[in-house]
């Protein structure tokens, strides 16, 4: 009877310290400096950094996660625009990506078929974003629906109002 309080215990005040540590799919920067943006070609105009937040989104058109964040992602762009720009990088060809039209991506869109920022960060797995201040350092990571660490508008609020 003494082993099964004694397992049960271990296993109750061991489960809280499971759920603290975030799941990422590619190598941590958080409160670091962020590699270097780097992209092949730009689908869009190359947007304009200096002084903004800086939004990173690797995704792929094949990818159904991916495509169901392109709406919040918009919506971040036009809701932090004076402060924010999104990017969303694609290791797919200019082709794929230019096709691509649902639903309509309304940031900024690069390709990187070389994956050279996609090898830096490390990621293993997309949708990936990266949220970096105007000071150049990764102040958010990770898979942006990932339950009970969600991107959201009221955590980029925040980031904006901690780091600007």
């Amino acid at each position: 009877m003494n082993i099964r309080i004694t397992l049960l215990l271990v296993c109750f005040f061991s489960l809280p310290s499971f759920g603290q540590k975030k799941q990422l799919w590619a190598k941590s920067f958080i409160n670091v400096k962020a590699p270097e943006l780097v992209v092949e070609e730009w689908i869009s105009d190359q947007p304009e950094t200096k002084g903004k937040f800086v939004l990173i989104d690797f995704w792929a058109t094949w990818c159904g996660p991916c495509r169901a964040a392109i709406p919040e992602l918009n919506s971040f762009q036009e809701k932090f625009k004076d402060n924010l720009v999104v990017i969303g990088i694609s290791d797919q060809t200019k082709e794929k990506v230019v096709s691509f039209n649902s639903p309509k991506m309304e940031y900024y869109s690069a390709i990187d078929t070389k994956k050279t920022l996609k090898d830096l960060y490390e990621v293993k797995g997309i949708p990936h974003c990266v949220l970096i201040d105007p000071k150049g350092i990764v102040r958010w990571e990770g898979y942006p629906a990932l339950v009970g660490e969600e991107l959201t508008e009221k955590v980029i609020r925040n980031i904006i109002s901690k780091y600007k």
